[in-house]
């Protein structure tokens, strides 16, 4: 499984309600909550073993899926 089909299944077990595959203005669209956010950076952080600061908590970085799996290849 690659990283962004990982990243897209941690997300949707944080949020099985966002379609994350098509929506791609998460936090433009406020379909993303702070706290949906938070929960996902930390399953995020456990499951790659990576440490995210508090720069990459940027809206950009989660307004799609491809954008959270290009910050969290970042780090790998």
């Amino acid at each position: 499984m690659n990283i962004r089909e990982r990243v897209k299944e941690i997300a949707s077990s944080v949020c099985p309600a966002v379609d994350f595959e098509n929506e791609k203005a998460l936090i433009d669209d406020q379909i993303l909550e702070s706290l949906d956010i938070v929960s996902i950076v930390s399953e995020l952080m456990y499951e790659f073993e990576i440490q995210l600061d508090v720069e990459d908590l940027a809206p950009e970085n989660f307004n799609s899926l491809d954008a959270i799996a290009e910050l969290v290849e970042s780090y790998l």
